[in-house]
């Protein structure tokens, strides 16, 4: 008997969200983790907010909602506010019963920023990490570390140079914007976004900045790549599952990569001699000279095109150093997921500590999406 096409509303609900989640969903033990490391931070995030006052929004499910925009994609957070006013489950993982309010998006991003100050999201992957049973799955003995570049939220016409007036306060510059005289075959400059025409103009980070976002470089990583502006993003990764220990974001830098890795490793507390795998661009003879000083072996990746690589036979010799190069590959993995997925190939933000925040969150979203695999195989 075919049913019939009528909608009924109760006036009353005694189903929960968490009724509504399967109990296989792979957000249950994701969960569980998130839920025991927010515990651990509880004190620090007392120590944030005055004990007077209007109650704000709990960091822990501001955390959670953070951690749900990057698992999902979810592109910006005023979208976010709109997907956890409908979505069950988006409700049930932040915490939020069937009728709780949601809130505005700008009171949102607003308590978003307090967590800056507290450096919160690095502690949250360390809380993550130092888990006892997440603990059991990372090395502490073979490393690898690499840097990606980020997209910065500043496009080319902000590009403009240092010093100088700020025009007519459109995109396309004004009488300094380093665009040249006027002339009758110049383009129109109408318009907030009207057309640049850059050819002849040299422009570098020497002499130019972006009016949109300071903190962005132009750089580009190989020949034949349009440069681009951009910050630069650096992993450390532990080598046997692959898992994300450390992360930093620095200006767009030819040496920024090597001066990063150095600054993850003297992080490290308490450490032992380690290997380092990493890619030709970090065979320096100045790097590896460093690593060696710090109790690291560099399992560097051999530079021999048109030079001499700073590695020789005392590191290539050993069997270990063809697994560090084998497994160095992975942390692609994780910078792939953090692009693809949680929304860094272009940052939705602006200057250095907020994309570094994000992408620092961003990295203990992919650690949390691989753990429960990971747990369940240990």
């Amino acid at each position: 008997m075919r049913g019939s096409d009528v909608r009924t509303e109760g006036l009353f609900s005694y189903v929960s969200c968490e009724a509504r989640v399967p109990d296989g969903h792979p957000l249950r033990p994701i969960r569980a983790i998130v839920d025991e490391a927010l515990e651990v931070l509880s004190p620090e995030f007392s120590k944030l907010y005055s004990q007077i006052g209007r109650p704000s929004i709990p960091p822990e499910k501001l955390l959670r909602a953070l951690l749900v925009q990057a698992f999902y994609s979810v592109r910006s957070e005023r979208q976010l506010m709109e997907q956890l006013d409908y979505n069950l489950m988006f409700r049930w993982f932040v915490g939020l019963s069937m009728d709780a309010p949601i809130w505005d998006v700008t009171v949102f991003t607003k308590n978003r920023d307090r967590l800056l100050e507290g450096d919160v999201a690095a502690r949250f992957m360390a809380a993550v990490l130092g888990q006892p049973r997440v603990k059991a799955l990372l090395s502490e003995d073979h490393f690898s570390v690499d840097g990606t570049l980020i997209e910065a939220w500043a496009s080319m016409k902000s590009f403009k140079p240092k010093g100088g007036a700020e025009g007519d306060g459109q995109d396309g510059g004004g009488p300094d914007d380093g665009a040249g005289p006027a002339s009758a075959s110049a383009p129109k400059r109408n318009g907030r976004n009207a057309e640049r025409d850059f050819h002849g103009e040299k422009r570098s980070n020497d002499t130019h900045a972006s009016s949109t976002d300071p903190d962005a470089r132009l750089f580009k990583k190989a020949r034949g790549q349009a440069a681009r502006l951009c910050h630069m993003g650096h992993m450390l990764m532990e080598n046997r599952h692959g898992l994300i220990v450390d992360t930093m974001l620095t200006h767009a830098t030819g040496t920024a990569e090597r001066e990063a890795a150095l600054v993850m490793l003297e992080r490290m507390n308490g450490r032992h001699r380690i290997t380092l795998a990493a890619d030709k661009a970090y065979d320096v003879a100045d790097f590896i000279a460093k690593l060696r000083a710090l109790n690291v072996t560099p399992h560097v990746a051999q530079n021999n095109t048109n030079r001499r690589s700073a590695i020789d036979g005392r590191t290539t010799r050993h069997p270990g150093y063809v697994v560090s190069q084998r497994i160095r590959k992975r942390i692609e993995e994780g910078f792939g997921w953090m692009k693809t997925y949680g929304g860094m190939r272009k940052t939705r933000h602006v200057g250095n500590p907020r994309v570094a925040w994000t992408f620092t969150l961003t990295a203990a979203a992919c650690n949390l999406v691989r753990l429960p695999k990971l747990l369940a195989a240990a």
